[in-house]
């Protein structure tokens, strides 16, 4: 569900001949936080563990368990990682197939690729990383933030709204220069969507630049876990 709004959202705004077409870099942040905001409602059995970066972040910050009757161990934290990618991959698939006859229509391989994952707007790897760093960490400090306010196992715990507005607020503030993957599903899965979907015309996956939306939000998730232990306290 995430990944199907929210790669439809950029299918809307970047595609020819769409409905939404040119609707802006507003538009697109305020689609992510609405699809962040539909994915935690449906995945709510798991902690709404939507993204690696947030699994990894609560792993740091010393979580003993995801979802209700779900401990942290190796084999969880690998199988949450895993069914995210794979529900990324899918939500992909099935935005392309919504917009199949656009994909046709569109001339430009980089709209293409740009609706499957992300990309900079400045290429430089060193700085895009530090972005998706500083990104990630904000997502994940605040998530770790709201659940000192009651259950800090999972998103699901927390309620749809907060996560999805901080999506939007992230993406407004801190998006320009990467597109904020901040989740290493969202990017990766798409991504491999795009490189073995026959779309007409859809040129390089730019595999050159797909590690840094990968290890940037799980440098950030795992920053933010470990410093919201001695920080948020603090803080609060």
């Amino acid at each position: 569900m995430l990944l199907l709004l929210g790669c439809g959202v950029v299918a809307n705004v970047a595609l020819a001949k769409t409905k939404g077409f040119a609707g802006g870099f507003l538009m697109v942040n305020f689609g992510w936080g609405l699809a962040v905001f539909a994915g935690v409602i449906v995945a709510y059995a798991s902690g709404a563990h939507l993204n690696p970066a947030v699994t990894l972040g609560l792993v740091a910050n010393g979580a003993t368990e995801f979802g209700q009757g779900v401990p942290v161990n190796a084999l969880s934290v690998a199988a949450y990682i895993a069914a995210q990618l794979i529900g990324a991959f899918l939500g992909a698939v099935i935005c392309w197939l919504g917009y199949k006859q656009h994909f046709d229509e569109e001339p430009e391989p980089a709209n293409k690729l740009g609706v499957f994952s992300t990309g900079p707007a400045i290429r430089s790897y060193g700085w895009n990383l530090v972005t998706e760093i500083i990104g990630t960490f904000v997502l994940v400090f605040v998530v770790i933030g709201f659940g000192r306010n009651g259950d800090a196992s999972g998103l699901a715990a927390l309620g749809a709204l907060p996560v999805a507005l901080l999506v939007v607020g992230i993406g407004a503030s801190l998006g320009g220069p990467t597109g904020y993957a901040i989740n290493p599903a969202r990017d990766l899965g798409p991504r491999i969507a795009h490189a073995v979907l026959p779309i007409k015309g859809k040129g390089s996956s730019d595999w050159s630049y797909s590690w840094v939306p990968v290890v940037g939000p799980i440098i950030g998730g795992v920053l933010a876990g470990l410093a919201a232990i001695p920080l948020l306290p603090l803080l609060g």
